[in-house]
C-alpha cells in the first residue's frame, strides 16, 4: 500500500505541469492570432488606401480631360498621365526660343481652362522644357539645358502674359534628360523636341497672403 500511495503521489504534479504546459500554448496561439489579425488590417487599410489613390487620380485624369476637350480636338496638344504635351515644332524654331505665332495661339487657348482647373483644386502649373541629344554648336545657347530653360521661360511668360496668374505657374528644365523616345532617328528627336505642362500641387508650407 506503500508503494501504491508514493507511486499516486509521485504522479500528482504532472497534471499542473500539463495544465500549466496548455495555458502556455494556449497564449501563445492568441498573440499569434493577434499578429495576423492586425497584419490583415494593415494589408486592407493600405489596399483601401490605395484603391482610394488610383480612383482620385483617374478623377483628377478625367477632369483635366474634360476641361482641356476643346484643346485636344484640335490635335495640337496631347495629354498623357496629367502631362500636357506641345510638339516643340508647334511652338518654336530649330534652336530658338521665340515663340511662333501657331504656338501662341495654342498657348492661349490653353489659359482659360488651365485657370480654372488649377484654381478649383488649389493647385499650380508646372511648365517643362526639354530638347533631343544634339549638341547645340553656336548661336545663343551655350548648351540644351539653357535652351531648354529660355523655352520653358519664354510659355510660362506668354501663359501670364495671356492671363495666366504669374502666382499659378512656373518653369523647369530637363534639357536632353526625360526623352520620350530613344534618339535613334530625325522622327524620335522631334518628338522629344518639347513643352510640357503638368499641374502639381502646392507646397504644405505655401500660405496664402492677402494682397
Amino acid at each position: 500500500m506503500d508503494d501504491i500511495d508514493g507511486g499516486v503521489e509521485d504522479s500528482a504534479p504532472v497534471w499542473p505541469v500539463f495544465g500549466d504546459l496548455m495555458s502556455s500554448l494556449l497564449g501563445a496561439f492568441v498573440l499569434i492570432l493577434v499578429a495576423v489579425m492586425g497584419v490583415q488590417m494593415e494589408l486592407t487599410s493600405h489596399l483601401q488606401e490605395e484603391v482610394k489613390k488610383r480612383q482620385q487620380e483617374e478623377q483628377r485624369r478625367m477632369s483635366l480631360e474634360k476641361a482641356l476637350a476643346v484643346p485636344l480636338a484640335t490635335g495640337r496638344i496631347t495629354l498623357n498621365d496629367g502631362r500636357i504635351g506641345i510638339s516643340g515644332q508647334v511652338l518654336f524654331a530649330l534652336n530658338s526660343d521665340e515663340l511662333q505665332p501657331e504656338g501662341r495661339q495654342v498657348l492661349k487657348s490653353l489659359v482659360t481652362p488651365l485657370q480654372a482647373y488649377l484654381g478649383a483644386r488649389n493647385e499650380l502649373l508646372m511648365v517643362s522644357g526639354f530638347t533631343d541629344d544634339k549638341p547645340i554648336r553656336g548661336g545663343r545657347f551655350s548648351d540644351n539645358w539653357e535652351l531648354s530653360a529660355q523655352r520653358a521661360l519664354t510659355v510660362t511668360r506668354t501663359l501670364i502674359e495671356e492671363g495666366m496668374p504669374s502666382s499659378m505657374v512656373f518653369a523647369a528644365a530637363f534639357g536632353s534628360e526625360q526623352p520620350v523616345k530613344p534618339n535613334t532617328d530625325d522622327a524620335a528627336r522631334a518628338q522629344n523636341r518639347r513643352v510640357e505642362m503638368a499641374p502639381v500641387p502646392k507646397a504644405a508650407n505655401t500660405k496664402q497672403t492677402a494682397p
